[in-house]
């Protein structure tokens, strides 16, 4: 009687599991923006996903919420797209990210716009600044 073992396989499996499990979040599609550097604590984390909106270079709104994620929307659209988050989950986390080359008023319009929405806070994602070498 000859019996297949079947305990590599399932080593096989599972390291495949733990790679993809890594790199699904890396694979993410969205705009190509500067992100400003800033010495900034890193955000909690809860259950649910952040909606992040996206300021480009030229002052475009993205959202990463609906269809057409890679295309600006107009801030009718954000707004609507944003209430539609918030009426089914209130709790959500909504997030700009914006190029450091972009207006500040551009940034401060994403805001208001989240805001008025109902989002109940708005924060601000940015880029770590590069490791410093150490001086001798």
């Amino acid at each position: 009687m000859s019996e297949i073992n079947v305990v590599p396989y399932i080593d096989v499996m599972l390291v495949l599991l733990v790679i993809f499990m890594i790199t699904a979040p890396l694979l993410t599609q969205g705009v190509k923006v500067d992100l400003p550097e800033a010495d900034a604590e890193a955000i909690e984390q809860k259950d649910d996903l952040p909606v992040v909106i996206t300021v480009d270079r030229s002052g475009d709104f993205y959202v990463d919420v609906g269809e057409g994620k890679d295309k600006p929307v107009d801030a009718q659209t954000l707004v609507v797209r944003l209430q539609a988050v918030l009426k089914y989950k209130p709790k959500t986390a909504i997030l700009v990210r914006a190029d450091s080359q972009v207006d500040y008023g551009r940034v401060v319009r994403a805001m208001v716009l989240a805001q008025a929405a109902g989002a109940p806070s708005v924060g601000l994602i940015t880029e770590p600044p590069p490791a410093k070498k150490a001086r001798r």
